[in-house]
């Protein structure tokens, strides 16, 4: 991270301009690269876990800064690809590239319709879309957590009940360290949810012991 920092930081601000070039917030009112920076302190954390070689850290990082890009700031395919260009050698961008399609939601007209057996597949048979989008749901649940209004506390709630789904939905089980779901994050989101997660436990619901 050290020898990238400074292109992992164009990147950023890449990332956060085009964001705003939308008018897209987080929350009630932050800027959108908030929930970026958020998701790519996971990979800061974790990425040692599941990076198995150098020239895979940039691919991470964009994958991180660029995932809602195609869904939320009207980007194509060929559009995400010409940025990670900016960044990367040919293969380097496109597996960037494919991390962030495989993190973009389905056409539906519900959270379950877009988020269906299609877009899941296609993240367990992507390299590192796995852990990505594991730490784009820690960044969300990290936030839900962190506040009392009601937008807060539904949230939370919605994605304390998918996380059992979501979980199984996201591994596909493979000794491929590139397309795992690390428990040392799945236990960081735990932490976040602890209260209701020891209620659970009591129940006999462990669920964050099996991953």
């Amino acid at each position: 991270m050290k020898k990238y920092a400074d292109t992992i930081e164009r990147i950023r601000r890449s990332a956060h301009e085009l964001h705003q070039s939308v008018n897209q917030t987080y929350g009630d009112s932050l800027p959108y690269g908030y929930h970026l920076d958020m998701v790519v302190n996971g990979i800061r954390d974790f990425g040692h876990l599941v990076c198995v070689r150098e020239d895979d850290v940039l691919p991470l990082f964009f994958g991180g800064y660029y995932h809602d890009s195609i869904e939320d700031a009207r980007l194509t395919y060929n559009d995400v690809m010409k940025e990670a260009r900016e960044f990367m050698t040919e293969e380097q961008a496109l597996m960037a590239t494919e991390i962030v399609y495989a993190l973009t939601n389905d056409k539906g007209r519900n959270r379950a319709e877009r988020a269906g057996e299609k877009y899941y597949k296609g993240i367990r048979e992507t390299p590192y879309a796995p852990f990505v989008k594991l730490c784009d749901r820690l960044g969300n649940i990290t936030y839900s957590c962190s506040g009392i209004d009601a937008s807060n506390l539904r949230m939370k709630e919605v994605y304390k009940q998918e996380v059992p789904h979501f979980l199984s939905s996201i591994n596909p089980h493979s000794d491929d360290p590139r397309l795992q779901v690390p428990q040392e994050v799945v236990l960081k989101m735990a932490e976040c949810l602890i209260d209701d997660l020891e209620r659970e436990e009591r129940d006999g619901h462990d669920w964050w012991h099996e991953y």
